[in-house]
């Protein structure tokens, strides 16, 4: 009797010992996921001192699979599983560009460039025209051209050896379509998450059309837009209302980040969604393209990214379920689960 009982509290000292060591290490892992939501925290609000105020009115009128590879996720963390192991010496091209959508900056793949780095890799991430830390007047942003010039530009100045993965969020999809179009060479794998995989002659808007109505009426009618140059001049841009921002894109996100984004989101220039993007099959045709659907989304139905996956066919084709359109917030670790597995397809 005696020996069962010193025995069973040695079981009990033993599971008590692990039940600290797996508190210590959650504890932990709390603590590092607070401090890099302080730092991206701190990044907005510079950002928001540093912003431009601007000048134009906000108008308020009231407007009216076949062979693909496919992969469905949910968070592998919610439910206690890691991430498999993987090892970053086995990969050709470690540099992933992170190009953030419409009204997002660079500040928004936060928790993607941390596991990123964990995993081994080299992410980096980019402000478009007027976007994150980029102080242009998004009102003076008119074409696809102005909008992607910073990411044109690092990809310019890739050395003549290096390839990297472009990533692509939302309305992001568009300008890494233009950068595959102008550097096929350059880009070993093109990534469209919950994005605007546009067709040749396509305008980027054209894929919000079922949510927001054609182009043309919302050009007209939408309370959203912004009149950079006056209420008798063509409107230069839009942003939504708060309440409009939170249902659209954070249905499913933690609300520090929901947090985060209301304070870092800025208007989005109107010229570049209304372009129509030329592509060629000798260029961007050839380029290595995959889409990542995210299930939950109400800014870009599941529907719309299905019918985007048939029009344009990509190489690979993966799922996440419970995410909504900013899966880098509702789920990242699914995400960054999806990357390492798209990078390691040969």
């Amino acid at each position: 009797m005696g020996n069962k009982i010193i025995s069973m509290m040695k079981k009990d000292r033993k599971d008590g010992s692990k039940s600290m060591r797996m508190n210590r290490s959650q504890r932990k892992l709390l603590a590092d996921e607070e401090m890099l939501h302080r730092r991206a925290l701190s990044m907005a609000i510079r950002q928001t001192q540093l912003s431009q105020r601007f000048d134009g009115s906000m108008s308020r009128r009231v407007g009216s699979t076949s062979t693909r590879k496919q992969r469905t996720l949910s968070d592998p963390f919610s439910n206690g599983k890691q991430v498999p192991d993987f090892s970053s010496d086995s990969l050709t091209v470690k540099k992933f560009v992170l190009v953030h959508g419409e009204g997002f900056g660079a500040w928004c793949w936060y928790k993607i460039v941390a596991s990123l780095e964990e995993s081994g890799l080299s992410p980096i991430t980019v402000d478009l025209t007027g976007c994150g830390f980029n102080m242009t007047d998004t009102n003076t942003v008119s074409t696809l051209e102005e909008y992607s010039k910073p990411l044109i530009e690092y990809l310019e100045n890739l050395p003549e050896e290096e390839k990297v993965i472009l990533v692509g969020h939302s309305t992001g999809g568009a300008s890494i379509s233009y950068a595959l179009e102008r550097f096929p060479e350059k880009i070993w794998k093109a990534i469209f998450i919950c994005a605007t995989m546009v067709s040749d002659g396509q305008r980027p808007f054209d894929v919000f059309s079922e949510q927001l109505g054609p182009a043309e009426r919302f050009m007209k009618e939408s309370q959203f837009l912004i009149y950079g140059n006056g209420k008798d001049k063509p409107p230069t841009g839009f942003m939504f209302e708060k309440q409009h921002m939170k249902s659209l894109y954070f249905n499913q996100s933690p609300n520090k980040d929901i947090a985060l984004a209301m304070i870092s989101m800025r208007p989005v220039p109107l010229g570049p969604m209304m372009q129509k993007v030329s592509l060629t099959a000798e260029r961007y045709g050839k380029g290595r393209r995959f889409y990542v659907q995210t299930l939950d989304d109400l800014a870009l139905s599941p529907d719309v990214q299905e019918k985007l996956v048939r029009e344009n066919n990509p190489e690979g084709v993966f799922k996440i379920k419970g995410s909504d359109h900013s899966p880098f917030f509702s789920k990242p670790q699914s995400l960054h689960k999806i990357l390492l597995e798209i990078a390691q397809i040969s």
